[in-house]
């Protein structure tokens, strides 16, 4: 066997054990994504495994990558309906929760150890983000369903305040490597990186959805292929433009999200599944990084800082950053408690490590100690402090989609999804007028994000997307009549 070889029956390995894990995390109550870094650590140097790997460059490429991935999977499946009622909320949390928890343990890092004031607000800048892969895994995984707005509201901070902690972490390393850098030209370029990120994915996400109902591709997987281009174009080009890439792909995954196209359903499942292969590469990239002897060595320092963010940082960022809302103090409490640090504090740490950076091995040895701890402690109580604050409800149990089901026994007559093409001949007539198959019914229309029951009046719109049950005959009739265009009239000719 040669490297290559050996490199993907590794890789392969280590995926499926990851993705396994799951079943075992989910009757322990423990976030699945510790299951990943503990199967990388176990993977490197110092365990089972003996792979060395302390490529720090490479990790933080990686991160970010996965990072684009993630944000837009988890705006794509974020509905607008509900995000509407918490935005201003969200938009409290994430910038000022967010710098105020910088600021807090920024502080109290560089008078309990032995940091300069810089190198305390750079370890406070990397831990000041909630982790979006964290906290939209532990919630979904979970199953929690938590009383009102709360999961809608927590997802939307964990996936919109990453960009101020990318933001202060980049800021306090270039302080870090010019002391003339000015800290009064910081402000203005947070505010051109919010908008332009706001603006950029808002523009993506309209553009992206007018695309793919105009588009006519030949192959249908080719709409797969261009959904993932068009996500690093929209971070490319806020990046590029002096925007937050972070923030433009997360905001153009919900504005996507909630507009109708072609093919919807199956592009959120193909980038959720991405997104959980981005968060098992990512976490088994960073297990591989660390060093469990050097864990050890910071886990006083770490206890101190991880037990200073859970219990004073967050509680008091969030009750301030919302003190102009209506939510509850239980509900403001269960917040306070929901502030995951998974893999985006670990990626982030990894800039000191690049830019080398005094004591960076120090901070990154920490932070990870402190996303551990979060992980552990919050990421498993979560439902029994939901519970306690009467927040909790269970979740319905989920009716399989029919569509999706797959018989073992060899049937002739099966379940399809049919799009109606916008220059179709059906288009505008009512289903007693369309000639249907005789071995063909249509069970439901899913239009504009509804689902319409059909009748024999039901008038057929341009994209519609019809649930078919037919005979594999009947099927291919009907596809080849919705594939006759409507042709201009003599009037329309002569004119």
């Amino acid at each position: 066997m040669d490297r290559v070889e050996l490199f993907l029956l590794v890789l392969a390995t280590l995926l499926s054990l990851s993705a396994i894990s799951s079943k075992v995390s989910g009757k322990m109550g423990m976030p699945t994504l510790v299951f990943f870094l503990f199967i990388g650590i176990l993977a490197g140097s110092e365990g089972l495994g003996g792979i060395y790997f302390d490529n720090a460059e490479f990790a933080k490429t990686l991160g970010v990558v996965a990072l684009i991935y993630i944000l837009f999977a988890g705006g794509l499946d974020t509905k607008w309906s509900a995000v509407r009622p918490i935005m201003w909320d969200g938009i409290s949390l994430a910038p000022l929760g967010g710098f105020l928890t910088f600021l807090f343990v920024g502080t109290f890092a560089h008078f309990v150890m032995d940091l300069s004031l810089l190198e305390g607000l750079l370890l406070g800048a990397i831990i000041s983000s909630t982790d979006a892969g964290a906290v939209f895994t532990v919630l979904r995984s979970k199953s929690i369903n938590l009383k009102g707005n709360l999961k809608p509201a927590l997802e939307f901070e964990s996936g919109s305040n990453d960009p101020m902690a990318v933001f202060l972490v980049t800021s306090i390393l270039a302080l870090m490597g010019d002391p003339d850098y000015s800290v009064l030209s910081l402000i203005p370029k947070l505010i051109q990186q919010m908008v332009l990120g706001v603006g950029i994915g808002y523009g993506g996400g309209k553009g992206i959805a007018w695309l793919f109902n105009r588009l006519k591709l030949e192959f249908e997987g080719l709409y797969t292929v261009l959904s993932l281009a068009v996500v690093l174009i929209v971070y490319t080009l806020a990046q590029a433009l002096d925007g937050n890439g972070y923030l433009a792909v997360y905001v153009a995954g919900v504005v996507l999200g909630s507009e109708s196209f072609i093919f919807k359903k199956t592009l959120i499942l193909l980038h959720d599944g991405i997104s959980w292969l981005m968060q098992s590469m990512m976490f088994l990239t960073l297990g591989l990084l660390i060093f469990p002897s050097q864990i050890i060595n910071v886990s006083g320092p770490g206890l101190m800082i991880a037990s200073f963010m859970i219990l004073v940082a967050r509680p008091v960022s969030v009750y301030i950053s919302l003190s102009a809302s209506k939510l509850t103090w239980k509900e403001k409490t269960l917040i306070s408690w929901v502030g995951l640090r998974g893999s985006v504090p670990i990626v982030m740490a990894t800039y000191p490590l690049v830019a080398g950076v005094s004591k960076a091995e120090f901070i990154f040895n920490l932070v990870f100690f402190v996303c551990i701890m979060s992980l552990l402690v919050q990421g498993t109580s979560i439902p029994m402090v939901a519970k306690l604050l009467g927040l909790y409800i269970p979740e319905p149990q989920k009716v399989e989609n029919p569509a999706e089901y797959t018989s073992s026994a060899s049937l002739t007559t099966n379940m399809n999804y049919v799009v109606v093409p916008p220059m179709s001949s059906v288009v505008k007539k009512n289903l007693v007028d369309m000639k249907l198959p005789q071995d063909l019914l249509i069970v439901a229309i899913e239009r504009k994000g509804e689902v319409i029951i059909p009748r024999g009046t039901t008038e057929i719109e341009a994209y519609d997307k019809l649930m078919v049950l037919a005979h594999r005959e009947a099927l291919q009739e009907f596809k080849e009549k919705l594939n006759r265009q409507v042709l201009p009239s003599p009037e329309k000719k002569s004119e």
